[in-house]
């Protein structure tokens, strides 16, 4: 087993080209793919979910692997519902025990031809393509935002389109307008018709020439370097990142303002890639309650984050984390444990800090359960003290030259195991 053992600098001075978003890409592969286009997206991310999509939309193989990529399982599993052929959807053990239930049942309520090979609930999947119907469909609203993202990027090619009706609480309401966003981009005829509902028009996509910002969800990281940095000069330079972007996690900027970080942009030009320069602030508030209900993928980020910087926190709206990578929740809880800190959940989506520690392992390797945002939301805690990561490779699913900018803003990253 691989293992990293980083140590911080002393001063944190580094301009970093983040990678592009992981989440706009996959969606944006999609559309494209839908509309007929001859012009891939510019600034693709070169993660591994995004690269399996990509593989997928290109060769289109009777058996499409997507490994850990949750969302090329569900998105491809819509998109393939509607692509004349047979193909079967498979992934890794851990995506053959994540939930794609109500995925299907919405797609077979819609006419689609979808089997599983074995258990039921569960990938893999035969999907049999062909021309949808649409029309109306009504799924939960605290479903992941990635079924209702599936579902209404094909709603252009179905023969009636999709009224889609989201019941009770929305949850990653950002992801979903974000999916809306990018589809009116391609021409797409879409928009909420009250406060649960969407409607989707029968209209075609348009080629379009389409630009990807760079990721939010991966600046979080640098974010909680400066905040944990004792360099009080900390400086981080961001590229490729847009104010008022449409990107749920765009929302670290203001809860990492609540921690001391300030974030000063190049220009006041809203929608335009530009360089985000990150500086502390010297304020931080002693306690801090969240609900992350629109940006679940953050969560890891701050629960590390406030407990090294000794901020309480009781964090809501985490009932997604459960059925990500890894159980995230359960993950969380062991592995701050071993750093010296006892973090407590309830109702399966709240966790809590109020300042116990214990006895930490002083032989500590964190575990990343093969999640990547358990390796990049704990090797900031280098700032403060050397960490010892396990399976750091797993951050190829979605910054895959994270060590490498590490390294060039002066970490030292020591390999012990196999190379």
């Amino acid at each position: 087993m691989k293992r990293y053992h980083i140590t911080a600098p002393i001063n944190l001075s580094a301009s970093i080209s983040l990678p592009a978003s992981k989440s706009t890409s996959n969606r944006a592969m999609i559309i494209y793919s839908l509309s007929g286009g001859n012009m891939l997206p510019q600034n693709l991310s070169d993660c591994d979910d995004t690269n399996v999509i990509i593989d997928a939309l290109r060769y289109v193989p009777e058996t499409i692997d997507i490994k850990a990529a949750g969302t090329a399982m569900r998105f491809l599993t819509a998109y393939l519902s509607v692509m004349r052929g047979t193909h079967v959807l498979t992934g890794t053990e851990r995506m053959k025990h994540r939930p794609i239930g109500v995925l299907v049942d919405a797609l077979r309520h819609l006419g689609a031809e979808i089997e599983y090979v074995g258990e039921e609930g569960f990938p893999p999947l035969r999907i049999t393509g062909q021309t949808l119907r649409g029309g109306d469909l009504e799924l939960p609203g605290n479903i992941s935002s990635q079924y209702i993202s599936a579902l209404l990027m094909i709603g252009p090619v179905l023969k009636d389109g999709l009224t889609l009706r989201l019941q009770g609480e929305v949850i990653s309401r950002p992801y979903i307008d974000l999916t809306l966003w990018m589809m009116r981009e391609f021409g797409a005829d879409v928009e909420w018709t009250g406060p649960d509902t969407i409607e989707v028009k029968s209209k075609p996509y348009k080629p379009t020439n389409y630009f990807i910002e760079n990721d939010w969800s991966a600046a979080s990281y640098w974010y909680e370097m400066v905040a944990l940095s004792k360099d009080k000069d900390a400086e981080v330079r961001l590229s490729g990142l847009m104010d008022g972007s449409k990107q749920g996690d765009s929302s670290v900027r203001y809860i990492f303002s609540l921690l001391g970080v300030k974030t000063i942009f190049e220009t006041k030009d809203e929608g335009v890639p530009q360089t985000v320069t990150l500086r502390k602030s010297g304020r931080r508030v002693p306690r801090l309650e969240y609900d992350f209900v629109n940006s679940p993928d953050l969560a890891q980020t701050f629960v590390v984050v406030c407990a090294m910087m000794g901020v309480k926190f009781h964090f809501t709206g985490l009932g997604t984390l459960k059925i990500k990578e890894t159980d995230r929740i359960e993950a969380l809880k062991t592995e701050m444990r071993k750093l010296g800190f006892v973090i407590r959940d309830e109702n399966n989506s709240e966790l809590i800090w109020d300042g116990e520690r214990c006895e930490p392992d002083a032989n500590a390797a964190i575990d990343t359960y093969e999640d990547h945002r358990m390796a990049l939301a704990f090797a900031p805690v280098a700032m403060l003290q050397s960490i010892t990561i396990n399976n750091p490779q797993v951050v190829t699913k979605s910054y895959p030259n994270y060590w490498k900018d590490l390294e060039m803003a002066g970490f030292e990253i020591e390999v012990i195991g196999d190379r």
